[in-house]
């Protein structure tokens, strides 16, 4: 008998319930399986734990084995493959759950605000806006674009279509006239 025949036979009795079959079946395959799984995993402990999965699958499942359709050890490889690569996306899902978890909880401590510290930043923002209501015309829009929008004195020069110095100029008295106001506030 051809080892993909003993094999094959094995496999049937296995579908059978057959323990001394099936251990027989692992002596001859596991090997050869093991290689599949580890070249997948790349872990020689994890290996073990996924070829043992495989073997449980290889013995409720023995009895879908057809001999027409693929060659015993084609088939059992197959199960481990699929085995070794199910096993991967598991631990990749729960190492970027994990991280996201971590990450939550990262970014609700940076977040985390008090209820006297809302109340101050609601009252400085309101200070703030009515400060910037005292600037007039286009200091105003100046000093908005350089710190709202970013903008550089370049930028707010050629979007206002106002000379460069005339730019500085508006930002130091409109930031030195802001200051003073929320001091006062």
């Amino acid at each position: 008998m051809s080892v993909p025949e003993v094999l094959e036979d094995l496999l049937a009795r296995t579908a059978l319930a057959d323990r001394h079959a099936f251990e027989k079946l692992y002596r001859l395959s596991s090997a050869q399986l093991f290689g599949i799984v580890l070249r997948i995993v790349r872990d020689r402990d994890l290996a073990a734990d996924v070829l043992q999965e495989t073997y449980v699958k290889i013995w409720h499942r023995a009895g879908d084995f057809r001999a027409d359709l693929a060659q015993p050890l084609t088939w059992m490889g197959s199960i481990a493959r699929h085995q070794a690569i199910d096993t991967l996306r598991r631990s990749a899902r729960r190492l970027s759950t994990a991280e996201d978890i971590d990450e939550h909880y990262e970014l609700a401590d940076e977040a985390a605000e008090s209820p006297a510290d809302a109340v101050d930043r609601g009252l400085q923002g309101a200070a703030l806006h009515r400060c910037l209501g005292e600037l007039q015309g286009l200091q105003q829009r100046a000093v908005q674009l350089a710190w709202f929008r970013g903008l550089t004195h370049e930028d707010i020069a050629a979007r206002l279509d106002t000379p460069l110095g005339t730019v500085k100029s508006w930002l130091r008295r409109g930031l030195l006239r802001l200051k003073t106001c929320l001091e006062g506030a």
